[in-house]
């Protein structure tokens, strides 16, 4: 008797992984889009789910950003019933500009829908598809914005309700899933859409392995491990240091007296506590509020993501959110 494609047998043993962790009579909601990553992991997790007593929806999203959108949801959350998945629901959503440009729009109106789900399913998890190669493909556009470890470090494997089983597979071996449970997943044509800083990433990520030789994306994917454990510590010890600064208007001296490591750390925390999203502030802004310190002479208020100002007066330091004009 032989078993599973090898294909299968990886997503299986992923996604087996993360339930383990969860009690029996638990609920987990699959995020899918009806690509190849998260049709792999609909099928990994119908099977893997009721072995341990534990309840597998489904959710499709909507975005309304294409033509015929509705039918490929439709069909996505079809497949995902034939994988097992019970109850499957597709959510419409209104992708609203914020600021992050159309991608970040869309996965904030994403994960909102699929948030809002888990809490009316009470879900104690929700499996998302991305692998490893969406991971390096991460790690090149944070080196491309300049915005230091945090942002080199990737994505995690669990964030809160949040857990990526595939992060450490490859997108070769979902595709290869998928071929071995006969089923077609859709081609997002986005997907190869250059003016997407994504896709132009991908591009140059199937290059750098041409150039010089397989193995670029895993590499990347280590990197951004190794960098996410250095940046969790310092944001715990940034986090650590908050309540010894007292609630603000903050001093300046004191603020510059920490090792610039923990300060620029301290900073975001403090901007994000404001109302800037984590996602909006760049390095840019964070030199800009460290400038404050590092090199003040009187200058105005700095405005930043979210409605929220950084000013300085005197010895004082300010960081809070201000009404929106107009």
């Amino acid at each position: 008797m032989t078993g599973p494609a090898s294909a299968v047998a990886a997503t299986r043993l992923a996604v087996r992984t993360e339930l383990a962790l969860l009690p029996e009579g638990s609920v987990v909601l699959v995020g899918c889009s009806g690509g190849p990553d998260s049709l792999a992991l609909a099928g990994a997790v119908g099977f893997e789910a009721p072995k341990r007593g534990i309840k597998a929806a489904g959710l499709v999203v909507d975005h309304r950003l294409q033509a015929g959108s509705r039918q490929v949801a439709e069909a996505a959350a079809q497949q995902c019933r034939d994988l097992g998945l019970d109850p499957v629901d597709v959510q419409t959503v209104r992708v609203t500009r914020d600021g992050s440009g159309p991608e970040g729009a869309a996965r904030s109106a994403r994960y909102r829908a699929l948030e809002d789900t888990a809490e009316r399913l009470g879900a104690a998890a929700v499996l998302i598809g991305h692998t490893r190669d969406d991971q390096a493909e991460q790690v090149l556009l944070g080196l491309a914005r300049g915005s230091g470890s945090r942002s080199l470090s990737g994505m995690p494997r669990r964030r809160g309700l949040f857990v990526r089983p595939f992060i450490a597979l490859g997108r070769s071996e979902t595709e290869a899933a998928c071929a071995a449970y006969e089923i077609e997943p859709w081609r997002d044509p986005h997907n190869e859409d250059p003016t997407f800083a994504r896709v132009r990433a991908r591009g140059f990520l199937r290059a750098l392995e041409d150039e010089l030789g397989p193995g670029i994306a895993a590499a990347l994917a280590r990197s951004a491990e190794m960098l996410r454990e250095d940046a969790d510590y310092l944001e715990d010890e940034a986090r650590a240091v908050l309540p010894t600064l007292g609630d603000g208007p903050w001093s300046a001296t004191a603020l510059h007296a920490l090792p610039r490591a923990l300060r620029t750390r301290v900073w975001r925390l403090l901007a994000v506590e404001a109302g800037s999203g984590a996602g909006q502030l760049t390095a840019a802004h964070v030199e800009s509020l460290d400038a404050l310190l590092t090199s003040w002479h009187g200058q105005g208020p700095l405005n930043l993501p979210g409605h929220v100002r950084a000013s300085r007066s005197g010895d004082l330091v300010t960081v809070a959110a201000v009404s929106p004009v107009g």
